[in-house]
């Protein structure tokens, strides 16, 4: 009797199993200064933001561009040490008239309201302002404080426009009462020609021609010398200029009160 039976053979793997998958290997750490890296870069930039810069970039070139022009164009640039010293000085005495104009007019407003004779004390201060008027106007003489200022050259050589330049520089230093050789000049002064044949409110003037100015010395004088001033450019023309101060200026050159055609006084 035969053994059917076959014999029995040793399982074998399945090889169509599948093969799990080898574990991942895990991320590398990064450091702080790799994830702020990360975080700024690439840029991430909104609309707005770059309008605004843009804004701000052209701000900032067009301010460059304006210092560099003041800078470059500034009279004062390579100044000497004492003269800008003495720039601030005058500066500071202007503010100080000023100062003190106001103080003036404050005090007179005072007298007014708490003076019992109100009347009397309005009288003698409308004395006082036609006085002064008078003066500004030319139509009286003044005498008082100031300097000398002595213009000389040839005749080809001044220009009407430098006398003009200088009498700006006293106003704005405070000079009260100016006179040129024997012409009173006052606020609407006007001055033509050219050199040798110089007039002032249409009288000719010839040189030298010297000014006569009320005002403070300690002023005057300072405004005339700054650097690129009327002393430095007269002296670049070769014309001389020469400053004298004086306890005492007698400005008597006088011009006809003048009655406006038009105009009338709106007091009542």
């Amino acid at each position: 009797m035969s053994n059917d039976a076959h014999p029995e053979t040793p399982e074998t793997p399945d090889e169509d199993k599948a093969t799990p998958p080898a574990p991942a290997a895990p991320e590398p750490q990064l450091t702080g200064r790799q994830r702020l890296a990360a975080g700024l870069w690439p840029p991430r930039v909104s609309r707005a933001q770059l309008i605004v810069a843009l804004l701000l970039f052209v701000l900032g070139l067009g301010l460059a561009i304006q210092v560099r022009s003041t800078s470059d164009n500034s009279a004062l640039r390579g100044a000497r040490q004492e003269d800008l010293v003495r720039i601030l000085d005058e500066l500071d005495d202007r503010t100080q008239r000023l100062e003190d104009e106001k103080a003036r007019l404050e005090n007179q407003r005072s007298e007014l309201e708490s003076s019992s004779d109100q009347a009397e004390e309005a009288r003698k201060q409308t004395q006082e302002k036609e006085r002064q008027l008078g003066i500004l106007a030319g139509t009286v003489g003044a005498e008082g404080p100031g300097i000398t200022l002595t213009v000389a050259g040839a005749a080809a050589v001044v220009e009407s426009d430098m006398l003009l330049d200088a009498i700006q520089e006293l106003r704005a230093a405070g000079a009260e009462a100016i006179q040129i050789n024997d012409v009173r000049v006052v606020a609407d002064s006007y001055f033509t020609g050219a050199g040798g044949d110089i007039e002032i409110d249409g009288t000719k003037v010839a040189a030298p021609y010297v000014f006569k100015v009320i005002g403070k010395p300690e002023d005057l004088e300072p405004a005339l010398n700054i650097p690129g001033g009327v002393v430095q450019t007269l002296e670049k023309e070769q014309a001389t200029a020469t400053v004298a101060r004086s306890e005492k200026i007698v400005v008597d050159a006088l011009r006809p009160a003048k009655r406006p055609d038009y105009a009338q006084s709106s007091s009542q």
